[in-house]
């Protein structure tokens, strides 16, 4: 299971500690947030106490509200589960309560400035991909017109090359040879390098070379939604037929199944034209058009007029 610890939180964020400086080794392991409201009034049916507990102005209006015995008891009844942190927002500075409680119990509790809604936002969306379910596959990542394309075949295959061709044609770079695929959700996967080989492209006979540098910032992204996976494949003699429609076909990474498409290679082939055409294809898919229903539609009326 993947984990970051809270002071990964607080470095990310610029969050300011208040309590528990010591215990900022703390590990979050769910990645949503939760706001803490219907605990703070006794209802704990469904309290996910491993995640991060975030306090807005309602939580915090809510106990100043409450005598002091009765704070004390709504506050110790949900710091006892021992959550991996508390973060207030919006600045809020009646909080000694609160302090005194994670102290006492070895629970970091932090503040930022950004208003609740803001913060959640970023921070379920940095939780989400920080700890998604991850592997490490050979290839190339790329965005082509938006649409995000793995590159697979074998070592010295093109895969490189093609990207570099790619690049110059205006479409973005985002992974060479080491791409990590994370999956966000059922059916979204996104594809990333390993930092290591961030902007890096290596190229047969010349070498490696630095996208950004060479091409400008507008030819790299940091990651991109993967919704095909192309092959690149050496030719074979009479395995391809020029039909209307190629049958669908699946990979299947972490559970997620992509489109994939074999492309064979062979001297004079427009491989990056091909990907193009197969990218801009899958988008009109997408918005429900089939260029082999508008072929056989004309056909039809052809032959009835």
């Amino acid at each position: 299971m993947k984990t970051i610890t809270v002071q990964k939180l607080k470095d990310t964020f610029q969050l300011e500690v208040l309590a528990g400086a010591s215990h900022m080794d703390r590990e979050v392991t769910r990645p949503r947030t939760h706001r803490p409201g219907l605990e703070f009034v006794g209802y704990f049916d469904f309290f996910p106490m491993n995640r991060v507990q975030v306090l807005g102005r309602k939580e915090i209006n809510y106990l100043l509200t409450l005598t002091v015995e009765e704070r004390k008891l709504h506050i110790g009844n949900v710091v006892k589960y021992h959550p991996p942190c508390f973060i207030v927002t919006s600045g809020q500075q009646e909080i000694p309560y609160l302090i005194l409680f994670c102290e006492q119990e070895g629970i970091p509790l932090l503040r930022t400035a950004e208003t609740t809604t803001e913060f959640i936002a970023k921070l379920d969306s940095y939780l989400i991909k920080a700890l998604a379910p991850e592997i490490s596959i050979h290839g190339v990542c790329v965005n082509v017109s938006g649409i995000g394309i793995l590159l697979r075949g074998k070592s010295g295959i093109g895969k490189s090359e093609t990207a570099h061709t790619l690049i110059r044609r205006g479409h973005r770079f985002v992974a060479d040879d080491i791409v990590v695929l994370k999956k966000l959700g059922p059916a979204t996967l996104l594809g990333t390098h390993n930092e290591t080989t961030r902007e890096f492209l290596a190229l047969r006979s010349v070498g490696l070379i630095n996208v950004v540098r060479q091409y400008g910032r507008r030819a790299f992204q940091d990651e991109t939604r993967i919704v095909l996976d192309i092959e690149l494949a050496p030719w074979q003699e009479n395995s391809l037929n020029n039909e209307l429609e190629v049958e669908p076909q699946f990979t299947e990474y972490l559970g997620v199944k992509i489109p994939h498409i074999e492309v064979q290679l062979q001297p004079g082939r427009d491989v990056a034209g091909l990907i193009e055409a197969a990218a801009n294809n899958w988008y009109l898919k997408q918005l429900g058009y089939s260029a082999v229903d508008e072929f056989m539609k004309r056909i039809e009326d052809e032959m009835q007029s």
